[in-house]
């Protein structure tokens, strides 16, 4: 899950053409599944200096038990890290440089890994957590998780996870620039909402079609792009009225080299996970 702030309405309509500046249109919240990577929950509001915290009573009320929740440092809250705990639901997030804490157990610990049980929080709050370290690239890294056993949750499985919380950051890039909603056509708040809903259905569309065509060509998801499939879609639409496709997955399927659906191909990074296939295991 994350929050992004909206962009600047425009002035040159009802109340807003006297304002002095272009007004953000508000701020948005969206938990997204990673696996399929559509949205589970949007939240809005129109104030745009919202902190993320305030989304947490609606966050706590939607995620089912058995859950495994990412977040980032702004969410950091002890009070609701104890919630999720009791509500069984697994978490991962970074941890602050200054998070005081007190060590119970190591469960590992190199030159580049640190793994521990430790004490955080204070009175209602204070509660056990694992703190995970990891030194990439000259950078020390700190993450939390309340998965306490690392049989159940490996060091390698907490980073690896954690990295793809990027994916949701992926998505806004979508959404925004992609899709349009970094421009809003109207100054009030019902017609933004209209809008922020319209575009997110869209986005969806857009995921299940490029999952569409993944299948067809017999690729992983993460192999195509998002972007090309939706700015190829103009060329479908010119064969679709000459008569000569009306297939759009097959047409897309069929073209996808000259279209640029496939990403090419980049040096895999080096990673602390060590090509973990996180997937793949007997008992993932």
């Amino acid at each position: 899950m994350d929050g992004s702030t909206l962009d600047a309405l425009i002035r040159k309509v009802g109340l807003l053409r006297e304002s002095p500046v272009n007004p953000l249109a508000g701020r948005m919240t969206a938990l997204l599944e990673l696996g399929s990577r559509l949205p589970r929950q949007l939240w809005y509001t129109a104030n745009p200096a919202a902190h993320d915290q305030g989304f947490w009573p609606e966050i706590l009320a939607v995620l089912p038990a058995g859950a495994l929740l990412i977040f980032d440092l702004g969410y950091t809250n002890f009070h609701v890290f104890a919630q999720l705990t009791t509500a069984y639901v697994t978490f991962v997030t970074r941890a602050k440089r200054n998070l005081a804490y007190q060590v119970v157990q190591t469960f590992r610990q190199t030159a580049q890994v640190h793994d521990r049980l430790v004490w955080i929080g204070q009175d209602d709050s204070r509660q056990q957590l694992r703190l995970i370290e990891v030194l990439y690239r000259g950078a020390w890294y700190r993450y939390l998780t309340n998965e306490l056993d690392p049989r159940v949750f490996p060091t390698e499985y907490v980073v690896a996870l954690y990295w793809q919380r990027w994916r949701i950051e992926e998505a806004y890039a979508i959404v925004k620039r992609l899709l349009g909603l970094a421009y809003f056509w109207t100054g009030s708040e019902n017609g933004v909402c209209l809008q922020l809903w319209a575009t997110w259905l869209l986005y969806a569309v857009l995921v299940d079609l490029t999952d569409a065509v993944a299948e067809a060509l017999n690729q992983p998801f993460a192999a195509l792009s998002l972007e090309m499939v939706f700015r190829s879609l103009y060329h479908f639409t010119q064969t679709h009225h000459r008569g000569e496709a009306t297939d759009v997955v097959a047409y897309l399927a069929a073209n996808a080299k000259w279209l640029g659906i496939i990403k090419r191909k980049r040096k895999p990074k080096p990673s602390t996970a060590n090509g973990l296939p996180l997937t793949a295991f007997n008992e993932p």
